[in-house]
């Protein structure tokens, strides 16, 4: 039994019915996992993973194929899959109205583990998780990463051969999702288990032993990350150049033909060509002083946009239209969001203490820290959607604490769950926010076509939102947040889940409207789209850490081991340097 695969299909299929249309979740996948390995499922939005992992677990059966865990044949003994498996889905199970002791309890009823194993397997769970203070605290008061923790040591009450995770890290800072990866690879370590694991974030690939590429049902490939990153080397560039922004940069690569992608990495635009060498770009670089081509080394996301985009270009859509006005020079010098010492008490708890900080009109600014540090409560009273206990918050010129209404009539709002009404069909949810931003029958027409068409949202015109794949639920509540045009916009965690091509769309839209003039507030787990913004703040315990740029950031952690430190490294020091510190207080 020791050299049985971990997991085998053989050409499966899996296909549903929804909304009187068949879809094809999963076609003919021929897959096998190792034991003892990490295998990464690696794919956009609707490239089948849950799906896959689902069957998996024995919670669906097949359409045609077959499919054996651990040796066992699923469609036989699903019932014995089950309970030699752990399975953690997207949206884990937890109660939140027991505490962190009560959850561990009715899991291990749930999975039988007796009554006797029960006090070491909770001791070594906690140390493991760094949830041992907090047992008696209600699991619905607990933050997203302490939640997805709770979530896995419940998986893991009794050690399964086969632990199966969807997109466990999903929401979770960068602190937490290191943390869960070490849980993960102890397990391995420790236990010998297997482990399948979907993500959403790419550089996770790279820390898995082996991935598995799928898109649109199909099996795209599997391998080693480095047996998918290393044959795009030479079709993998750094471009910088000083006399012009990096936004205005990736832009203009962006249109050029003969390159795929072109994100902002650091100070420079990360760029892969549809073939080997850098294409000539004479129009699209043309005038630009400085420029400095060099040769970067591939990645895991390099190859995986370039097999899902094949030979097209990097923009796929018009985003230059999406602001139908200017609102103003992003050079005007005016501050339309000023924050002084700002506070927010729930009892005795300060959630936010002594916050300042000043965003300019066309500006990119990030919120960041680590899941409960305050940036969703500091965002909430900036929006205007949570009094202020203490301090001066002014947005568009005008004080929170006595025009909130007047305020929230400039701001466009997208939360990190959308907001959408999810009975409601696309052309509906645009007819609504129309109407409760209080535009004129015309405007509201014109705004809506105006929504459909830059959105791409026309076929979906009559499709439920709560239908729609995350992408496009992302696109719409986007189009709802902006159709009153507002001058401010304010984005919670808006790529949370999001396929990687998804957001690449996202944020070439975002910067057509700061280059416009739309100031932009957003908050993101995502250390790279940190990159995008012009300056940020990190926030841990309610505090501000650190203020600028995203350059001044890392320069902070640049050294002889880190020549190039990225966000996600500036990032962990800073919040490991604060948690030093006050352990050294408290001592």
């Amino acid at each position: 039994m020791a050299n049985t695969a971990a997991l085998v299909f053989g050409a499966v299929s899996k296909t549903f019915v929804a909304g009187g249309m068949a879809v094809q979740a999963l076609d003919a996948v021929t897959i096998r996992t190792e034991p003892g390995r990490v295998t990464g499922l690696i794919g956009p939005d609707g490239a089948g993973k849950t799906t896959l992992m689902r069957l998996a677990a024995g919670l669906l059966a097949p359409d045609a194929g077959s499919i054996e865990v651990l040796g066992i044949d699923v469609v036989k003994q699903p019932l014995l899959v089950q309970s030699s498996v752990g399975y953690m889905p997207q949206r884990f199970g937890l109660y939140e109205d027991l505490s962190v002791q009560e959850n561990l309890d009715l899991y291990a009823d749930l999975q039988g583990v007796p009554k006797r194993e029960r006090a070491a397997r909770y001791r070594e769970l906690m140390h493991m998780t760094g949830l041992a203070p907090f047992t008696r605290r209600l699991a619905g008061r607990l933050s997203g990463g302490m939640k997805q923790k709770l979530g896995l040591a419940c998986t893991l009450v009794r050690p399964p051969r086969l632990l199966l995770l969807d997109e466990p890290t999903v929401g979770v800072d960068p602190v937490s999702r290191r943390e869960l990866w070490g849980i993960v690879y102890r397990q391995v370590r420790d236990e010998g288990m297997s482990v399948l694991l979907s993500t959403a974030y790419l550089d996770e690939a790279e820390r898995c032993d082996e991935v598995i590429l799928m898109h649109q049902g199909k099996q795209l490939g599997q391998g080693t990350p480095a047996s998918f990153s290393e044959p795009m080397r030479g079709r993998s560039f750094h471009v910088s150049a000083g006399s012009i922004g990096k936004r205005t940069l990736q832009g203009r690569l962006s249109a050029a033909p003969g390159i795929v992608d072109a994100i902002i990495e650091g100070e420079q635009v990360r760029v892969v060509t549809a073939q080997g060498g850098m294409p000539t770009l004479p129009e699209a670089l043309a005038g630009i002083e400085g420029l400095d081509i060099r040769p970067a080394e591939p990645i895991f996301e390099d190859a995986f946009i370039a097999t899902l985009k094949g030979g097209q270009a990097a923009v796929t859509q018009p985003v230059a239209d999406l602001a139908t006005r200017s609102v103003a020079a992003a050079t005007d010098d005016h501050a339309v969001i000023e924050v002084k010492d700002l506070q927010r008490r729930f009892g005795d708890f300060y959630a936010v203490k002594g916050v300042s900080f000043r965003v300019q009109r066309g500006e990119i600014f990030g919120l960041l820290g680590a899941n409960g540090a305050g940036k969703s409560t500091t965002f909430r009273m900036l929006c205007g959607l949570l009094p202020v206990s203490a301090g001066e918050v002014h947005v568009a010129g005008l004080d929170l604490r006595y025009a909130a209404a007047r305020a929230r009539g400039r701001l466009g709002y997208m939360a990190q769950r959308f907001s959408l009404y999810v009975d409601l069909t696309v052309l509906q949810n645009l007819r609504f926010f129309a109407s409760a931003y209080g535009l004129g029958r015309a405007r509201a027409r014109q705004r809506i076509h105006w929504a459909l068409d830059g959105f791409e949202l026309v076929e979906y015109a009559n499709v439920t939102s709560g239908d729609l794949p995350l992408g496009y639920k992302q696109r719409l509540a986007m189009a709802a947040a902006l159709m009153h045009e507002p001058d401010i916009l304010f984005l919670d965690e808006p790529t949370s889940g999001v396929d990687p091509l998804a957001r690449r769309e996202f944020w070439q839209r975002i910067n057509a409207l700061a280059e416009s003039g739309v100031t932009v507030l957003v908050t993101t787990h995502f250390m790279d789209e940190a990159n995008y913004c012009d300056r940020l703040v990190i926030m841990a315990e309610g505090e501000v850490l650190a203020e600028g740029t995203p350059a001044d950031m890392k320069a902070r952690f640049r050294n002889e081991q880190t020549p190039d430190p990225t966000m996600e490294d500036a990032f962990i020091g800073l919040i490991e340097a604060h948690e030093s510190a006050q352990q050294g207080s408290a001592a």
